[in-house]
């Protein structure tokens, strides 16, 4: 007899349950709110014109479906590694240890695009630096954040999100100034149809667009992998996800509004990140720097919340058996130590494709990323539907439901395998199936060759 099936009350028992609700929100927001908004949306605005406004809004609501399906599963059952525990449970052992690679590839390069970005960045200030020595600076710095207890990871990215909360408020609040009180005549949402209409790129454009906003959304996951390590996990998840999906939808779809209201589409494509842009219209000395400091903070924060969701779902398959026994391990503090260096490749990876192509390594993170983030959510979907009629055999009930099921799960599920197909005819995610197709079928060998015996 192999390794038995992980029971739910078995998962992550040597993981300290420190996480308050405010933080557990952070988390989210800190996964959320990094590049994908201050950088990446440049790259959404390159594909779709003003109409990635839209594009924002169906990805919202591609998350709102996740998350909704997330917390009835996690209010049910909150442990560690989540998702692929619930993939694990109810669609089968390979499902389960194939959902939990996918979104560990996924953060793991995800943690790449986004150290990539902080080397960037800080050669605004250093030129003369290479931007490789920030990468390292910076890592360094957040791996130890990780190696140590979840208190204290959980404060700093408490701080690093209001950082960024209170940056993107005051950037809401001084764009609305410029286009509802400002005298001057190029701002003002006559600009959503200044250069090619609002569908500038056509229908496709839009589309292609929305997952540039899956991906800005990949980090909403989190609050359930942290619920295992929360004082009250049940009441904390549901605080958590109606707080950060409204959050989420002020801070990109109606932030990405004001952006293209106060400038047109060939402004913010020339410039650097569309928030620097729009800060350039205003005057206020200093704006830049105030501004690039909080790019920085953004994506340190990311970074710190996807590696600690890549640490967790690592150790959580080296519970299950599939991935080394060191990974499951905890220090003193409660950290999982090895599954920190151990998902540290992104790392590594970001290094290398920044020292080959230093002005397009995050366009190929990115890419790279974008496959799990989408293979990911598209599995939780599909293992809520699984879920729910376990429960209905079971005649079990559930303290929070999804609305709309089963119709819900299933149309987010076929809007992003859609999306996984649109990505192979998108050129900036020529690497996404290139990458993902690959990959799912070595993992599957690996399963097939080293853990499938064992499972029986």
């Amino acid at each position: 007899m192999g390794k038995q099936p992980v029971r739910a009350t078995d998962v992550g028992s040597g993981l300290k349950k420190s996480l308050t609700p405010a933080q557990m929100s952070m988390i989210a927001l800190g996964s959320a709110i990094g590049t994908g908004l201050f950088a990446g949306s440049k790259l959404a605005i390159m594909m779709a014109g003003p109409s990635v406004i839209l594009s924002y809004v169906i990805g919202g609501v591609v998350a709102l479906l996740v998350m909704g399906a997330l917390a009835e599963m996690t209010v049910k059952q909150p442990v560690a590694g989540s998702f692929g525990v619930y993939a694990e449970r109810y669609l089968g052992r390979f499902a389960g240890y194939l959902t939990k690679y996918l979104y560990w590839s996924a953060l793991i390069f995800a943690v790449g695009t986004e150290v990539s970005a902080v080397g960037e960045y800080m050669q605004y200030w250093f030129p003369q630096i290479p931007g490789l020595l920030w990468v390292a600076i910076f890592s360094v710095i957040l791996l130890a954040v990780n190696f140590s207890s979840v208190k204290i990871f959980g404060t700093t990215e408490y701080w690093f999100s209001a950082i960024k909360v209170f940056a993107v408020l005051a950037f809401i609040i001084i764009a609305l100034w410029l286009v509802f009180h400002n005298s001057q005549d190029q701002f003002g949402v006559h600009n959503y149809s200044a250069e090619g209409g609002f569908f500038a790129n056509g229908l496709l454009g839009t589309w292609s667009a929305v997952i540039v906003a899956i991906f800005s959304y990949m980090g909403i996951e989190a609050i359930s992998i942290a619920a295992a390590e929360a004082h009250n996990p049940k009441v904390a998840v549901r605080k958590s996800f109606k707080v950060s999906f409204l959050r989420l939808l002020l801070f990109y779809v109606f932030t990405m509004a004001l952006i293209l209201a106060v400038a047109p589409t060939s402004e913010l494509i020339a410039g650097g990140s569309p928030f620097v842009t729009v800060m350039s219209q205003v005057g206020i000395p200093f704006a830049d720097s105030v501004l690039n400091f909080v790019l920085i903070v953004a994506a340190l924060s990311a970074m710190n919340a996807q590696l600690y969701a890549a640490t967790r779902m690592l150790h959580s398959l080296a519970d299950s058996g599939h991935a080394p026994r060191m990974a499951y391990r905890t220090n003193r503090a409660g950290a999982p130590v090895h599954a920190v260096w151990m998902s540290a490749g992104g790392i590594a990876v970001a290094a290398v494709v920044y020292a080959l192509v230093p002005d397009g390594g995050f366009g190929i993170m990115l890419s790279l990323a974008t496959f799990g983030a989408l293979a990911t959510w598209f599995m939780i979907l599909i293992t809520h539907v699984s879920f729910r009629r376990r429960v209905k055999q079971e005649d079990e009930t559930l303290e929070f439901k999804l609305f709309g099921y089963p119709a819900a799960s299933i149309f987010g599920a076929l809007l992003l395998a859609a999306l996984l197909v649109t990505s192979f005819f998108v050129p900036q995610f020529k690497y996404t199936l290139i990458f993902g197709v690959p990959f799912v079928i070595v993992m599957s060998i690996i399963y097939r060759l080293v853990f499938a015996k064992k499972s029986q």
